[in-house]
């Protein structure tokens, strides 16, 4: 078995990225696509969690235009969370993955309750924890409930799934002269004003010397390629 550098991990994972080439909704390929990858951590030993978002549900809606009250649509976008964190709990068990879908909101029909203990006493059994609905409360994104939970369950570490293949000093889909980063400090990502991730979520992970890594998770290999050492995307730390 390789040596690996990353032993507990949380894996970050927008709504959007279950559209694959769809304007809203879930792709069945994109599902397989991510749950053939978490399959493969699981068989090298990694302790696997995952937060997924909501966007490719929600901003369907178009909410902004629709007169929806602001906490009504956290509590809207919490819902859709969960309804992903079930098409990937489906996915995963297709392929053999054991997994336990915990929902911050309760809904003890489909989901498990947010208990710490327990949460990290499946990742110590070798299933994936889902966690979805946010952190229950309106006001707070994915991303801060995704900087929540890793410090909750001591990861060593967030890799954030994105598009691109890291983090660059403009967009890399509209500037073909954008620059990649290779290495980051939480220090200078802030002086910069770069999009890591929402200010809560970003300020959680600095206090509690969580890195973070933004990688593009379309690429097949990338996930097994982190937490073997390699230096794949964009490492934020110190």
């Amino acid at each position: 078995m390789a040596q690996l550098k990353y032993n507990r991990i949380l894996l970050k994972l927008s709504g959007e990225s279950l559209m694959g080439d769809q304007g809203f909704g879930i792709d069945s390929k994109m599902l397989s696509h991510y749950a053939e990858q978490v399959k493969e951590l699981l068989e090298l030993g990694v302790q696997v969690a995952i937060v997924i978002g909501g966007g490719n549900i929600y901003r369907g809606l178009q909410a902004n235009e629709s007169g929806i009250e602001r906490v009504q649509g956290d509590y809207m976008g919490m819902m859709a969370t969960v309804i992903n964190g079930m098409a990937l709990q489906s996915a995963l068990e297709t392929v053999g993955v054991y997994t336990r879908l915990i929902s911050a909101i309760e809904m003890k029909q489909i989901a498990e309750p947010y208990i710490r203990r327990r949460a990290i006493r499946h990742l110590e059994k070798g299933r994936v924890v889902i966690f979805s609905a946010g952190t229950g409360s309106p006001y707070f994104t994915t991303d801060s409930a995704a900087a929540l939970r890793a410090n909750e369950i001591n990861a060593d570490v967030i890799l954030k799934g994105t598009r691109v293949d890291g983090i660059y000093n403009a967009d890399p889909e509209k500037d073909a002269t954008a620059t990649k980063f290779d290495n980051l400090t939480f220090a200078k990502v802030i002086s910069m004003g770069l999009s890591v991730m929402d200010m809560t979520a970003f300020t959680l992970c600095r206090e509690n010397n969580l890195p973070i890594i933004v990688f593009d998770i379309n690429t097949k290999s990338n996930l097994k390629d982190i937490v073997e050492g390699k230096p794949i995307g964009t490492l934020v730390e110190g």
